[in-house]
């Protein structure tokens, strides 16, 4: 909506004035603010100044009180910069309980720190931090800097509340621009939009007061449904020598396939390998397998992040000649192998881990990663190419089911990613155990990983044996166990499945009741807790993915016993997934299967008790014992 520029002029006049009139006194925060708080976020105002379509100023500054130790996670203050930014004028003050001030930072306090990370070989990356440090709660800190860009991508997002056990006062968020310096913003449900323009500038500006705390809520898919929010992004952009548009997905992808149409020569040598190595292929399939292997084989991940090479990939002889990369890179370099075969592929950018790109609203801020496509009529094949043990094809769960932007010579096309179903997504697990008249057992797990679970569980075959078995005596829960061999393998390189073999010894496996011996026939994937219980849930909830367990348990019983009693059959349904387990005598043996199908999707706060619910038959399902008791 707009408003009157007269009023708006006047409110942010008096927005300048009430800066220098701010109280940090805690008796003064609402008492609704301090229920299920940790820390309250006294005032916030971000303001971002756009001169031109490669400069632009971002000033901050922050007041938050620390109500209790549990809050020291938000007793900092960072802000990263690189060659094309600078953050100056930083300025940091301390208040105690009454709002008086206690101590006053100079610059030198400021840290400025490398941002390079593991597996980063170059990066420009650097982060202004300072940590504030007291034990007297509750205390305010209050912190400002100025960031001026010299060249952009992306503007700043404004989330004033996005962590739970977090309250806010007032926050604020200005964006001003010159008129014919376009953007887009994309905002959360209610929120408001004021805008003006004030001397030949448009000055958009979004705001919120005494915003509650949201108590922690178990499996949330975040807060972004409750809470105002506003992003923000150029329509047209320069940055390190390149202009380019984002005013829509078509446009964005135009400008990463020009940085990329230019980086895709191989050297003699690679291209006499590619030939040599696909001689003998007879379908694309079999060559795409092929020379993913080699990929893996050959290069390793390196992160390489300057300039306007956080998104153009660097030559693909380039990776050929040092046999590393990072994820632009190495996909470029797959799509340059692919094409010496006479395959066709695309470049794939996607926000890994993050949500499905909006197909209305175009931007950076939802990218951080790049894949590769191998399109066809029916089987299109998708390439991580960063990792050298996923299979061709596999892409894992943090990039399934989601919106990427294709890169095409025509711009770029929203396709979506693969759905891993629960049945793909597998554990099929086979034990047996034989038990002794003292309680001892000898015990052979077998385990398949499909999809997903192999991915959660890949880890396990890249440690070292004493760590596997450090890691699997703290995860299967078998009392005074020992174990005999382990192993992990990937039978199939060309298949995400996961083979476990595992025997041990426990002297404890049977419990002992007067002249009976109970057994928990549920031995390896009980679900040992239920979700808290949650009264007014306000937030969505989901589990990661979908997935399907079989579990089959073979006792031997031991010798002079027989099975007194075995519990009845168990079948749960719901809209949560399915649930059965069943005990069958046969001879001296006790056969106990087990089925867990688990439906992933969002669900609205309301479903959640129906989810404990069910989840508590479960657990308690997962308790049945049988009884033994001697012979006669």
């Amino acid at each position: 909506m707009k408003i009157n520029i007269y009023l708006f002029t006047i409110l942010l006049s008096y927005a300048g004035v009430a800066k220098s009139q701010e109280s940090y006194d805690v008796t003064k925060i609402p008492a609704e603010l301090i229920k299920n708080s940790t820390v309250v976020v006294r005032n916030e105002e971000q303001n971002l100044v756009v001169k031109s379509l490669s400069n632009a100023t971002l000033s901050y500054k922050t007041a938050i009180t620390i109500l209790s130790k549990n809050g020291d996670g938000a007793a900092q203050m960072s802000e990263y910069y690189d060659k094309f930014s600078s953050v100056y004028n930083l300025k940091a003050t301390m208040y105690n309980a009454q709002g008086v001030k206690i101590k006053s930072y100079k610059s030198a306090d400021f840290k400025d720190e490398s941002l390079t990370a593991d597996g980063t070989m170059y990066d420009d990356d650097r982060m202004k931090k300072l940590e504030f440090l007291n034990t007297n709660y509750p205390y305010t800190i209050e912190y400002s800097y100025e960031k001026d860009f010299n060249g952009y991508i992306y503007f700043p997002t404004w989330s004033p509340l996005d962590e739970f056990g977090c309250s806010v006062e007032k926050s604020s968020y200005t964006l001003q621009s010159p008129p014919e310096i376009k953007f887009n913003f994309l905002k959360s449900a209610g929120i408001k939009t004021d805008s003006a323009v004030v001397n030949n500038k448009v000055i958009y500006k979004w705001s919120c007061q005494n915003l509650a705390a949201i108590e922690y809520e178990p499996m949330a898919t975040g807060l972004a449904e409750i809470t105002p929010w506003v992003k923000t992004s150029p329509n047209q952009f320069e940055y390190d020598n390149s202009i380019g548009k984002v005013d829509n997905w078509k446009n964005l992808g135009s400008w990463m396939y020009a940085l990329s149409s230019q980086v895709q020569t191989l050297p003699e040598s690679t291209k006499a390998t590619v030939k040599t190595l696909i001689a003998n292929a007879k379908t694309d399939k079999e060559k795409i397998d092929i020379l993913y292997r080699y990929l893996q084989s050959n290069t390793r991940y390196v992160s390489v992040q300057l300039g306007i090479g956080g998104f153009k990939p660097i030559d693909a002889s380039k990776v050929a000649t040092v046999n590393y990369g990072d994820c632009k890179a190495l996909s470029n370099y797959m799509k340059t192998l692919l094409s010496e075969a006479g395959i066709q592929s695309n470049l794939v950018i996607l926000g890994s881990g993050m949500p499905s790109l909006n197909p209305k609203y175009s931007s950076f801020g939802q990218t951080n990663h790049m894949i590769l496509c191998v399109p066809a009529a029916k089987d299109t094949t998708w390439l991580e190419c960063t990792s050298q043990y996923i299979p061709a094809g596999f892409l894992g769960n943090d990039d399934a089911a989601r919106n990427v932007l294709l890169i095409t010579s025509a711009g770029g096309k929203l396709v979506k990613t693969p759905v891993y179903s629960p049945e793909e997504n597998f554990q099929n697990r086979t034990t047996t155990v034989t038990l002794t008249p003292d309680g001892s057992a000898d015990i052979l797990i077998k385990t398949d990983y499909g999809a997903c679970q192999y991915e959660d569980h890949l880890g396990m075959m890249l440690i070292e044996p004493t760590d596997q078995r450090k890691r699997l005596l703290n995860s299967l829960g078998i009392p005074n166990m020992e174990i005999s061999t382990a192993s992990f393998t990937q039978p199939d390189k060309n298949t995400p499945k996961l083979e476990s073999r595992i025997a041990l010894k426990s002297t404890q496996m049977l419990s002992e009741g007067g002249d009976k011996l109970f057994l928990t026939l549920n031995l390896l994937n009980r679900k040992e807790s239920v979700p808290q219980k949650v009264e007014n849930r306000k937030t969505p909830f989901a589990l990661p993915y979908g997935f399907k367990d079989t579990d089959e348990i073979i006792y031997t019983l031991p010798q002079g016993y027989k099975a007194e009693f075995i519990p009845k059959d168990v079948v749960l349904e719901s809209e949560f997934g399915k649930y059965t387990s069943k005990a069958i005598l046969k001879d001296n043996t006790i056969v106990y299967t087990r089925t867990q199908r688990i439906n992933s999707k969002k669900y609205p706060p309301e479903k959640y008790k129906d989810l404990v619910d069910f989840y508590k038959k479960i657990y308690l399902a997962d308790k049945e014992k049988a009884v033994l008791a001697k012979v006669n």
